[in-house]
């Protein structure tokens, strides 16, 4: 079966998306799910086509950018659909279809991941470059730590007399956290250990017996 997706962002007119249903539907799709939402976003129906994708079956769109975000997005949805046992057909790839049924078309797929994992083998180099520079300026720090990034926010909550646990709480980090960056030292709870006494009580019941005094016994 030819299982068609189309979408277009929530800007774009309905128009482009009939458009789309058009074309699917002239590329033989017997079943054909559309929706209009940002690709970065939640794609309901897309991930209903992938459910519903079986052994043989092919899904089909229009361009690669109505169904991925990126080449890596790409790649991670092409996965999906393999896994299933069914292929990806892209009608217009740089003006030419994409089967990847086809022996061309896993030729294609197979210099679309050698081009992604040189895309980001450079942006790993020129990070690490980066870092390098910063580090022999002296001006590298290293990523904040996450709660060090709200300390004006936890010094403002305790001014207002917000207690730390309340401040960990809507902040969302650690007690830990909120006690560091106010430099104080957490108060612990005392503990009491089940079965030991405190010397109060032993004394109570074991009193201690003064040099000279003699024990009398007890009256029954």
């Amino acid at each position: 079966m030819n299982i068609g997706y189309a979408r277009t962002s929530t800007v774009e007119q309905l128009a482009g998306l009939e458009g789309q249903e058009r074309d699917l539907r002239a590329a033989g799709c017997q079943r054909i799910l559309s929706e209009r939402v940002s690709s970065v976003a939640q794609r309901p129906q897309l991930d209903a086509a992938l459910a519903q994708l079986r052994v043989g079956d092919t899904l089909v769109v229009t361009k690669p950018d109505r169904l991925a975000r990126s080449v890596a997005d790409l790649l991670a949805l092409l996965a999906r659909i393999e896994a299933a046992g069914a292929a990806l057909r892209v009608l217009s790839m740089g003006g030419q279809e994409l089967d990847t049924s086809t022996p061309t078309g896993r030729l294609m797929l197979t210099m679309l991941g050698a081009v992604a994992e040189f895309e980001r083998g450079l942006m790993l180099e020129r990070q690490r470059e980066g870092i390098v520079k910063a580090k022999s300026e002296g001006k590298y720090q290293g990523r904040a730590p996450t709660a060090q990034r709200q300390a004006a926010e936890v010094a403002r909550l305790k001014a207002e007399g917000v207690r730390p646990v309340d401040i960990a709480r809507r902040l969302g980090i650690g007690r830990a956290s909120v006690y560091r960056i106010l430099g104080v030292e957490p108060r612990m709870p005392a503990l009491t250990v089940p079965g030991k006494c405190t010397s109060a009580d032993s004394e109570e019941r074991f009193p201690v017996r003064q040099s000279g005094q003699r024990q009398t016994p007890t009256e029954a």
